[in-house]
């Protein structure tokens, strides 16, 4: 607990140039760490260190300041717009809610539309601040196309967080329903699905809010449901009035919006009552109103946000008008102002313009700064518990955990098989078509080695899987350098799959497992982040991998790693150059001064020598670099750090019996850094060598078990 603290203090300290919410932010967070560090602490006897006792109360108290922070953060943007807004009244409403009529369990039930890659990206900043603020079990009821329904299946899964149930459903249901209406709107077809809710969803499901991913919540959403309660007799929607002059028509000369109710209705935030709309025949009613309003009009501009003006505009009694704090809307053209200048403080705030971020408003930095406190927010502090309303996914977690020993000194390995890290998988759009001789670049990295990925890139021209361990704020920063890089910026074939930072051990083998899963290539080249392909290798291991039949045989192509220990060397470009770098000792084989054993089967004389492939024997210790078919062993995922990782990988292939053939034209260069962390900890720690060499005993005993025709070969390791 005390270490999730000191990391949101550090990132805050990070920001603080950024603005006065950053200081508010730092206010709370030092407070917290101060609570922590003066708690009753105790001693662990093993190892003499200091822990600090854990806290659900000072955690949910940290969290509270938090929030009383931001809340005092919008008050200073309401004094500072306050004395120049304008005079000009803006029309809202009323309600009294400080009792909310909901029960303390009642599940608060969403809809999203969530397609393609990056808008998997908004959504989880849209899920963040419901998670932040709420009270109540959430059920989340998003329509996905194939792209995103892997990429949310997998975050919720990884996410765990308690009182919080995710359906999902196929847009291909959906689509057919709106694709013969056209839209000039940028959200094209998917814009036009929110029509299609009370036919998709289930016929028991009376009421849902429907929220658009561009909106961040800064307030309970339990509010928000609690107007379900005020709806009049014939009222079966809520939403916001709209914020700019668009359906007034007096935007430019001879504009000609749908029709609308006055200033007419934002579709970003609604609230239906779906039993309602069932009994009205929603589906005859819009579609009535959208083909209607087609004779004149030939496409929407607004997407589904034309169709419902239309219908309130018919139908007045079907809709309540929100009050405007529940939908702030900052596009292009907004007079939004007019709205935060006069209520108490802001509920959502709705991203509403193609430029999103980048809106031209003369107050967007404060609406940024909220955005970008929960696009940085460490997702793992959500997984809070909600007490009496039950919970599978603690039980589960408890049990596991339950079942291992803290006295054990392996304990935090042994932990790393029981963790689910919250994974993102293809946190940037991917585009790629694989061939039948295809190979991907399997790699795993923390953000200390994001520099090595443009070199690789630049000599590496074919797909790549990446899993990179990182927090929230670096994912941040990892767009940031993706976008400058003029490498990187333009490839879509490099799946980026983000593991969010959790304990204190580096998941290594757990990160070559997300990135090997993903792989969409028949074959897989299984490297490092840190060594650089010779030049041509893709199109040549293409060539090879139909050459020696991989997808139909137990084999295993080994790439001859090599090392050089200087920062600023030429890259050699061919075999020729190798061999003459080795003999002018400013190029060795890979490790042969601190760990032999682990290449030297490659038998580098041989290399040297050879002009076609030839089999080398499985040793212990070996772990080659190889490139072999999709369909393999995962690692086990109870190696993380340093030491032994790649090793029990490749012992697994041989009891599969696999063959290792080394390619006498191929080769990969190390490049050289300062040591990782946990090769540090190796080197300075006994027991941390003890604790792995219990581990690889284990590793082999359950090999020997699985695989008894390899038992006398096992026996020697």
């Amino acid at each position: 607990m005390l270490l999730s603290v000191l990391n949101a203090f550090s990132w805050i300290i990070g920001k603080l140039a950024r603005s006065w919410l950053s200081g508010f932010l730092l206010g709370s967070l030092f407070s917290a760490f101060l609570i922590y560090s003066t708690s009753e602490n105790y001693k662990d006897t093993r190892s003499g260190n200091i822990y600090l006792q854990p806290s659900i109360s000072k955690l949910e108290n940290t969290l509270y300041g938090l929030k009383i922070n931001l809340n005092e953060s919008q008050q200073q943007l309401f004094q500072n717009v306050g004395n120049n807004s304008s005079t000009e009244p803006y029309v809202s409403c009323s309600y009294n809610l400080n009792k909310l009529d909901l029960s303390k369990c009642e599940v608060v039930q969403i809809a999203n539309i969530c397609a393609g890659y990056n808008s998997t990206r908004s959504f989880v900043t849209l899920v963040k601040s419901l998670l932040f603020y709420r009270k109540n079990p959430l059920h989340f009821h998003i329509l996905v196309d194939t792209v995103s329904e892997n990429i949310l299946r997998i975050l919720f899964k990884t996410w765990n967080v308690p009182q919080v149930q995710v359906t999902l459903y196929s847009l291909s249901e959906a689509i057919p329903e709106v694709s013969w209406i056209p839209n000039k709107h940028y959200s094209g077809v998917y814009g036009l699905v929110k029509l299609t809710l009370v036919k998709i969803l289930p016929k028991t499901l009376e009421k849902i809010i429907v929220l658009d991913t561009d909106v961040t919540f800064a307030t309970d959403i339990a509010e928000l449901w609690n107007f379900f309660h005020k709806f009049q007799n014939s009222q079966a929607l809520a939403l916001v009035e709209n914020q700019s002059d668009w359906y007034l028509g007096k935007l430019w000369r001879n504009h000609r919006p749908w029709p609308a109710l006055g200033r007419g209705f934002n579709s970003g935030v609604m609230l239906l009552n779906l039993n309602k709309l069932r009994a009205l025949n929603w589906d005859n009613l819009w579609k009535n109103a959208a083909e209607k309003g087609l004779i004149t009009h030939f496409a929407t501009s607004l997407a589904d946000q034309d169709i419902f003006n239309a219908i309130i505009k018919e139908y007045p009694g079907l809709v309540m008008n929100l009050p405007c704090s529940w939908n702030v809307q900052l596009s292009d053209n907004t007079r939004s102002e007019l709205c935060y200048s006069e209520v108490p403080d802001m509920k959502v705030i709705h991203w509403n313009s193609p430029k999103k971020l980048k809106v031209k408003n003369k107050h967007v930095e404060y609406f940024r700064n909220l955005y970008l406190t929960f696009l940085e927010y460490d997702g793992n502090l959500l997984r809070r518990e909600l007490f009496g309303c039950g919970s599978d996914v603690t039980a589960t977690i408890n049990k596991s955990l339950s079942e291992l020993s803290e006295d054990d000194p392996c304990y935090e390995f042994r932990k790393l098989k029981t963790m689910n890290f919250r994974t993102h998988l293809f946190f940037l759009h991917y585009n790629y078509e694989p061939t039948a001789d295809d190979v991907t670049l399997v790699a795993q990295l923390s953000m200390d080695r994001l520099q090595m990925l443009e070199m690789l890139c630049q000599y590496w021209e074919g797909p790549v899987s990446l899993a990179l361990y990182i927090s929230d704020a670096e994912a941040q920063q990892l767009l940031s350098y993706i976008s400058k890089s003029d490498v990187l910026n333009t490839r879509t074939n490099i799946g980026y799959h983000v593991v969010y930072k959790e304990g204190s051990a580096y998941p290594i083998n757990m990160l070559r497992n997300v990135a090997l899963e993903q792989v969409i290539t028949p074959f897989v080249f299984l490297s490092d982040i840190d060594f650089l392909p010779m030049p041509g290798l893709y199109i040549s291991l293409k060539k090879q991998v139909i050459n020696f039949g991989l997808n139909l045989t137990n084999k295993a192509l080994v790439i001859p790693a090599f090392e050089t220990q200087r920062y600023r060397t030429s890259i050699p470009q061919k075999k020729s150059e190798i061999l003459n770098m080795l003999d002018m000792g400013t190029l060795f084989t890979f490790r042969y001064h601190v760990w032999p054993k682990g290449h030297s089967p490659t038998n580098y004389a041989k290399w040297r020598v050879s002009t076609t492939p030839y089999k080398v024997a499985w040793q212990p210790d070996y772990e080659p670099y190889v490139v072999i078919k999709k369909d393999i062993p995962l690692y086990d995922t109870r190696f993380g750090g340093f030491g032994w990782n790649k090793v029990s990988h490749i012992m697994e292939l041989f009891a599969q019996d696999y063959s290792f053939y080394v390619l006498p034209n191929a080769f990969i260069i190390h490049m050289p850094h300062s040591p990782s962390f946990d090769i540090g900890k190796f080197r300075g720690s006994a027991p941390y060598r003890r604790c792995l060499k219990i581990l690889k005993n284990e590793f082999v005993r359950e090999l020997r078990k699985r695989y008894v025709s390899k038992q006398y070969s096992l026996r020697t390791v």
